[in-house]
């Protein structure tokens, strides 16, 4: 299903004033397509994404995933979590993985949470693995794997449970180029695969070639949306 932000904007308090970190922006991700947002520090990429992930509530608009709003200004927060858990994969900057799981435990884990037998989604966890390339570590630790594979398995763990939307923050930020362009390519492979709606916030436009578009946001506003593969 599409996730549709429509006219989000979220105010923080900020000492007698006022904080506008997203300021009337809307967007439409289709499903199985990828969207890469783009914006200099500060430009409220990360506020946006806490809003469509349900972390944090909108002042003001809805999130909808296909026709349904998902979280709302009003909405509560066990009905948040609770879509969050059931529709929704997050990928943040840093992998956070467990230091005393394994990667497949990682995954088992999260189904859990999600309210499903660890033995139930084994299978789909090893594919998952596998397709992220990590098929032959999953009974390592977090730290017996690189950078790039930690973050993989944060990929893979996210996907357990096939969400209808995956959000993904900064996944290049402690990768160099190569590897970066590589993490990308995996999302996008797998957005397609998977018919999730997803979007990246990403620092590094140069890694983005394979994803379906590119928005730019600047001081809270939505720029411009332009196709990555132009004519």
């Amino acid at each position: 299903m599409d996730l549709h932000l429509d006219r989000i904007t979220l105010v923080y308090p900020d000492g007698d004033s006022t904080l506008t970190a997203v300021d009337d922006f809307s967007l439409t991700i289709p499903s199985g397509t990828t969207t890469a947002l783009l914006g200099p520090s500060g430009s409220g990429k990360s506020s946006l994404l806490a809003v469509a992930g349900g972390l944090t509530r909108p002042t003001s608009g809805v999130v909808r995933i296909g026709g349904d709003v998902v979280f709302a200004p009003g909405g509560g927060l066990a009905a948040a979590t609770r879509t969050r858990l059931d529709q929704i994969g997050i990928v943040f900057q840093a992998p956070q993985l467990l230091a005393s799981l394994t990667a497949l435990e990682q995954l088992e884990l999260h189904a859990h949470l999600r309210g499903r037998r660890p033995a139930t989604v084994r299978a789909q966890a090893m594919a998952l693995l596998a397709e992220v390339g990590l098929a032959d570590q999953a009974h390592k630790r977090p730290a017996q794997l690189s950078g790039g594979q930690r973050q993989r398995v944060a990929i893979a763990r996210a996907l357990v449970g096939s969400p209808r939307v995956l959000l993904v923050d900064e996944p290049t930020s402690a990768l160099d180029h190569a590897r970066g362009t590589q993490i990308i390519e995996l999302i996008t492979r797998l957005a397609h695969e998977l018919d999730a709606a997803t979007l990246v916030v990403s620092h590094d436009s140069s890694t983005l070639g394979s994803v379906d578009g590119t928005v730019r946001m600047l001081d809270g506003r939505r720029e411009l949306l332009l196709p990555v593969h132009a004519d």
